[in-house]
């Protein structure tokens, strides 16, 4: 395993982490009586296998369910110094709603601190002020530092970029989760944002919202010869210093194999890399036109800004993806989260776009006459039942 400091946490922090939101028996709380033996024995087979190849950032949140009561069957059992430990608590308007919350997480884990906690989903302005107002969820995390039961604290985000960048001016948090990886690099500067103010930087779930690459197709496959999918985004990822952490989210302890064959490439990054990146790029030109590929997500609007609340950027991006590298698996469970994602993936489908008017929010877009054409295309190609956020399910 390789090691980087985790911005000013000083932790030295495993290049993968162990994520907790893949093994858990379900996605509502439940009594730890209930949790049956073979699948808790699964969870442990999942942490002493992260152990057993130097993955010691154990990380899971209070919003992934029975997560956190079976680590708390694992955990205590640990040499407490030996191990980095995350939880994610949501924000809430109401403080003592989040203090509460904060307790039961703790309580949970049957730690007396965690390494790492992070504000879960800072996804919103309105969220952001949630946690770092005078006597918000931020001062509250404050009061469990002084008692010694929070080291650091961070934040999780699926939220805008021009939103993270404002929650990483702050200066309020160590450290800062976020997405980031080869089909999705818009965070880029929120990352240098981040890297300007010496905070840890985790990447969310590379593998599977970065294009459920565990069950990748063929063409994916064959682009990005001589590695894997997996190998190559790891790759890509790790070979910027400024990132330090990948999430693996096991549901085995089988799923770190393919993860860790990247750690022997990672000098070689420079001569791996370009090929294949190059390699991607002509086959998305080859399918769509040099100027689309470059110049597609220039002036969109956001879902406030468009009628019905679409979310052209998202739904653009899927069916490039679908069309581009045969991605319609993950374009389509993607697609059919909107409307049901709530703040955690924003605005709605492609639904009647031939009924509505977009010539104002798409006047600083240069595809604004075809866009509403490749809207409906979109949602022909990847509309299907709706799919909700996995904690709804």
């Amino acid at each position: 395993m390789q090691y980087r400091r985790f911005g000013r946490t000083e932790l030295q922090m495993p290049v993968f982490s162990c994520g907790g939101m893949r093994y858990q028996y379900k996605w509502q709380d439940v009594p730890q009586s209930s949790i049956p033996a073979n699948n808790q024995e699964n969870v442990e087979a999942i942490i002493r296998r992260s152990l057993e190849v130097g993955i010691n950032h154990i990380e899971t949140a209070r919003g992934y369910g029975t997560s956190e009561i079976q680590l708390g069957e694992i955990l205590p059992k640990l040499p407490r110094e030996k191990i980095i430990v995350q939880t994610k608590v949501g924000p809430t308007e109401n403080p003592e709603e989040f203090r509460v919350t904060l307790e039961q997480s703790l309580s949970n884990l049957k730690l007396d601190y965690v390494d790492l906690l992070g504000i879960h989903g800072i996804n919103t302005p309105e969220l952001l002020d949630y946690s770092i107002r005078p006597g918000g969820c931020v001062d509250v995390v404050k009061e469990f530092q002084a008692q010694g039961k929070v080291r650091f604290v961070g934040f999780s985000t699926h939220a805008p970029t021009e939103v993270i960048i404002k929650a990483i001016q702050t200066n309020r948090f160590d450290y800062v989760n976020l997405h980031w990886y080869y089909i999705n690099q818009g965070n880029w500067p929120a990352i240098e944002a981040a890297t300007q103010r010496d905070m840890g930087i985790f990447i969310i779930s590379p593998s599977n919202k970065g294009g459920n690459l565990y069950s990748p197709p063929e063409r994916l496959v064959e682009l990005c010869q001589p590695l894997s999918p997996i190998v190559f985004n790891d790759l890509f990822c790790l070979s910027h210093p400024q990132i330090h952490t990948l999430s693996i989210g096991g549901s085995r302890p089988t799923d770190f194999d393919e993860h860790l064959k990247t750690l022997e490439l990672l000098e070689e990054a420079e001569e791996l890399l370009p090929p294949i990146i190059e390699r991607l790029e002509q086959a998305a030109i080859a399918r769509f036109g040099e100027d689309w590929f470059k110049s597609w997500h220039i002036g969109l609007p956001t879902p406030e800004e468009t009628p019905n609340s679409i979310n052209i950027y998202q739904i653009l991006w899927l069916r490039n993806l679908a069309i581009a590298y045969d991605m319609v698996e993950y374009a389509k469970m993607r697609y059919n989260l909107l409307g049901n994602g709530n703040h955690w993936f924003p605005g709605e489908k492609a639904e009647a776009v031939q009924t509505l008017d977009f010539s104002q929010c798409l006047s600083r877009s240069p595809h604004a006459d075809k866009i509403p054409e490749l809207l409906a295309d979109a949602h022909q190609l990847l509309a299907g039942e709706s799919v909700k956020r996995l904690s709804q399910q």
